[in-house]
């Protein structure tokens, strides 16, 4: 078992003007002054499938080209037990009732032990523990060098990507402690701070890269033809939620929701489109659960990226679908309605967390609270051509100003520089 360091593709965040604007790159330059040469260390349990690894695929690139010494390192070798449990601790974390048993903490733990064995070594000026994957290993690492006279100037920081604002309290007890190792969390949501960490709490919201194959826009032709290639007629009203493969992305009321859509527009379509993480051992079996559910109705496709669907296929659903679904319970963020909103599509949420920090209700989006309401606002919207348009362009205003990659950096770099006491002077 290692940490394996991960290659990305460069990027420059001159290609991100055209879409971020002159003064949110300029003011990634600017923060990053004070922080050129700087060594930072991103940690992370796969480097493919989910939000975690889509994003930083780019973000690391991205402090590269301002300047920094950026690496990203993931958890190789782990055995596939390990992420039963891991996703279990996720689960636990966001509300569920599902108490680790004592065999499952011992193998978190043993897990971890080995992984802080073999942790990069540095320096490191500023190292960022995603999830709570390789959070104990962090933890450990931290506690010894501190202890070792080791981390003089180092900062580390445990950045969490999941809604915490209501865990089970037996899985919290055990990882808070943890937590209050590093320097310093970083959530996405104020309401995800637990009164618990006793370190300093920042928030930082998740980003979508205007520039990457899923979120340029794809041409009408070439879209069609995916959405043909997959059984789907692209004349035909469309439904679309793509997600990973998970209880809490309610992927069963999408297709009861659109069951009662099927009253009014009998011709309408759904596609539930989503990756098999590394670290999700739970998708498959979901996956195979949805196909089940779909009950051998033609007009519901479940594709993933074992049909070969990947970033530019997900580009051609968002693109041409009528109606963005997000029927989320929990959600720390929802890159995916990031997306859909991106492309100016109307986007139909739950109410947790992740979305109403990205939508507005009725006003850039719906937020919905039941099966019954979500049906209902995708019939007001098919209903209503010129509705749907005026969501889609407040939705795209929306994440230009707040959701694109370079804001994001540009927050780390603010938060490096404050901890460091190196924040550029304007």
């Amino acid at each position: 078992m290692i940490f394996a360091q991960v290659d990305t593709a460069p990027k420059r965040l001159d290609d991100h003007l055209p879409y971020a604007g002159e003064a949110a790159v300029a003011d990634v330059r600017r923060l990053a002054q004070a922080l050129l040469g700087t060594r930072v260390l991103h940690v992370s349990s796969t480097p493919y499938g989910g939000g975690v690894a889509e994003l930083l695929h780019t973000i690391v690139p991205l402090m590269r080209n301002a300047g920094l010494d950026a690496q990203w390192f993931v958890m190789d070798g782990a055995p596939r037990e390990f992420f039963e449990v891991t996703k279990k601790i996720h689960n636990t974390l966001q509300g569920m009732e599902d108490d680790l048993t004592p065999g499952e903490w011992t193998l978190y733990g043993d897990v971890n032990r080995r992984l802080a064995a073999v942790f990069p070594e540095g320096p490191w000026d500023f190292v960022v523990i995603h999830d709570p994957q390789p959070l104990f290993a962090g933890a450990m690492v931290r506690g010894l060098a501190a202890a070792g006279g080791k981390a003089e100037g180092d900062r580390w920081f445990w950045r969490c990507h999941i809604d915490l604002s209501t865990p089970l309290e037996s899985t919290w007890e055990r990882l808070h402690p943890l937590v209050n190792q590093y320097d310093g969390a970083i959530v996405t949501s104020r309401k995800y701070a637990r009164e618990e960490v006793a370190i300093p709490v920042a928030e930082i919201t998740p980003s979508i890269d205007p520039t990457s194959p899923k979120n340029l826009p794809v041409d009408r032709g070439k879209a069609r033809a995916v959405l043909s290639g997959v059984g789907v007629d692209p004349d035909r009203p469309l439904l679309v939620q793509v997600s990973r493969f998970d209880p809490w992305k309610d992927p069963f009321g999408v297709i009861d929701a659109y069951r009662i859509v099927k009253a009014d527009y009998p011709d309408a379509q759904l596609a539930l489109v989503g990756s098999i993480a590394l670290d999700d051992p739970e998708g498959v079996r979901l996956l195979d659960d949805l196909k089940r559910a779909a009950g051998g109705d033609p007009d519901v496709h479940v594709l993933s990226n074992q049909d070969g669907v990947h970033a530019a296929e997900v580009a051609a659903f968002q693109q041409e679908a009528d109606v963005v679904i997000q029927k989320s319970v929990r959600e720390g963020f929802g890159l995916t309605i990031t997306e859909g909103m991106w492309k100016a599509r109307p986007v139909v949420a739950g109410q947790a967390t992740g979305c109403r920090l990205q939508i507005e209700d009725g006003h850039s989006g719906y937020l919905i609270g039941s099966t019954e309401e979500c049906a209902a606002r995708i019939v007001q919207i098919l209903s209503h051509p010129g509705l749907g348009q005026a969501l889609g362009h407040e939705a795209r205003e929306t994440v230009r100003r707040r959701f694109l990659s370079a804001t994001h950096v540009a927050h780390y770099l603010s938060l490096f520089g404050q901890a460091s006491g190196r924040e550029e002077k304007a």
